[in-house]
């Protein structure tokens, strides 16, 4: 008997190609379905980064958001409309498995990890096989290319996403080791105030598309513009004991 088909939530890795696990590879490239999620008209920076991995014949399922920065994320209107989008990619992908074809959907960094895939995870558990690869993540890309441990010793680790409001970006600032700041892109002059509002400005690094082409890693304070891609953190070294 013939096992039923899957879908895998496959980590990527920080966008590296060679930072793919085997397994990640393995199921991409034997994979009868692809699915990616990208913004309309755009290939997806997951896409691409599988480029000359897919087997002959895949077929292929973009999963276009409708709606990214356009409604702000506490508008009611920008929920409805993501619960709407992740049903709907869940129908698509159920309707392969039911077909008999697997179905690995492209995930970057780890799928875990503030990912969109974990929004279909709980859709489909209990309706389909479901199995997740964990990746590399993004965060550990950017800490990696700055060249400098995030933690040493017992410092605490705080990760957080610039998308929070200003209040909330500032009280949870206050008292941390070693940071990191996600989701930054139009966010940037936010965090920026925030951090020197902590005094954590003149150790902030900006690294930006970190392991892919165009990394960028420097100071904050050296960043004389508030432009940042979607693909941007922001970290802060600790400075805990080391032997």
């Amino acid at each position: 008997m013939s096992s039923p088909a899957t879908i895998y939530g496959v980590g990527l890795g920080p966008g590296d190609p060679e930072l793919m696990s085997v397994k990640a590879a393995r199921l991409i490239a034997s994979a009868g379905v692809v699915a990616h999620f990208r913004k309309s008209g755009r290939p997806g920076n997951a896409r691409t980064v599988v480029d000359g991995m897919l087997a002959p014949g895949v077929i292929e399922e973009a999963l276009e958001y409708p709606v990214t920065t356009e409604i702000a994320l506490d508008d009611p209107a920008y929920g409805d409309a993501l619960r709407l989008f992740y049903d709907d990619c869940v129908r698509r992908l159920l309707r392969h498995v039911a077909d008999g074809r697997d179905v690995a959907v492209l995930c970057e960094g780890d799928p875990f990890l503030y990912g969109s895939f974990m929004h279909l995870h709980s859709r489909i558990s209990g309706r389909a096989p479901v199995v997740v690869v964990p990746g590399i993540s993004g965060m550990s890309g950017c800490w990696t290319a700055s060249g400098v441990p995030i933690t040493f010793g017992d410092d605490v680790l705080t990760v957080i996403p610039a998308t929070l409001d200003d209040a909330t970006l500032r009280e949870k600032l206050q008292s941390i080791d070693a940071l990191v700041v996600m989701k930054l892109g139009r966010h940037l002059p936010k965090v920026r105030r925030a951090l020197r509002d902590a005094g954590l400005a003149e150790r902030a690094i900006y690294v930006e598309r970190g392991t892919m082409a165009g990394e960028k890693v420097l100071r904050l304070a050296d960043k004389s513009d508030d432009e940042a891609p979607y693909f941007s953190m922001i970290l802060v070294h600790g400075r805990g004991r080391r032997p």
